[in-house]
């Protein structure tokens, strides 16, 4: 018995070594996974900010063309409303798609200032609805609207981690 009690020390030390390694394993598995997964989480929500912003942008290029058939915007490709129905058509349910994607995976803040910016598009687009002539006031939306993206962008790129960008402000150039 007494050989025994002489090697219980060693035999206890081995059970104990044994615990920590498994339990070392074991938490590192999970601090992995949780990692991984916060990635994956992550890029889904950027692909889900990149895809609401892509929508949004592709509206506005349509919006841009037809503001300068009223003679609001100096883009160089004017295009009437009936020809830019299904073009607004076909991105508003690109957008509509998006959002839903939006609703299940970004953070509330994103949430809000994406609504923000999709409702200062809504406004642009009631605006030329109206068939309205009046560049000042298509400066204003351009303005807002531009506000709106911007602080979209800044709430995204701070809920996924990346480094603050360009505001994608640009002058334009003047006009003839």
């Amino acid at each position: 018995m007494s050989a025994f009690l002489q090697q219980l020390p060693a035999l206890i030390g081995v059970v104990v070594g044994a615990f920590g390694s498994y339990l070392a394993v074991t938490l590192g598995d999970r601090a992995r996974f949780r990692r991984e997964q916060m990635a994956r989480w992550e890029d889904r929500r950027l692909t889900a900010y990149t895809e609401h912003s892509r929508a949004l942008k592709a509206m506005i290029s349509v919006l841009f063309r037809v503001s300068a058939h009223f003679g609001n915007d100096p883009h160089p490709h004017p295009l009437a409303p009936a020809e830019a129905a299904p073009r607004l058509s076909s991105a508003s349910e690109a957008r509509d798609q998006a959002w839903e994607t939006m609703l299940l995976l970004a953070a509330p803040e994103v949430v809000d200032v994406a609504h923000t910016w999709a409702r200062t598009v809504a406004e642009m687009e009631r605006f030329l609805g109206e068939e309205t002539h009046d560049p000042d006031e298509w400066s204003t939306l351009l303005r807002n609207q531009r506000v709106a993206r911007e602080r979209f962008y800044t709430a995204a790129r701070l809920d996924v981690s990346l480094p603050t960008g360009h505001p994608g402000r640009f002058d334009a150039p003047p006009g003839p």
